[in-house]
């Protein structure tokens, strides 16, 4: 089974966002990408085995950024 997990910069927050329609319950933040992946990590298998979903064989990122462009 794969697990896809979806982080978001907020620009307003100044945070990135973790969520995923796959996991149920994971939506988590962070002031650096690499600390939330690593949060995502842990928690994930929690999630998965606490919703009783299929365990995790893998799980994909899609990472997205949008910058304000200054005119």
């Amino acid at each position: 089974m794969e697990y896809k997990v979806n982080f978001t910069w907020d620009e307003e927050a100044c945070v990135w966002i973790a969520q995923s329609d796959d996991i149920l319950g994971l939506v988590l933040e962070g002031g650096s990408l690499d600390a939330l992946i690593e949060r995502v990590r842990n928690a994930a298998p929690e999630l998965i085995e606490l919703n009783k979903t299929p365990k995790i064989n893998s799980f994909y990122f899609t990472v997205e950024r949008h910058e304000k462009v200054l005119a």
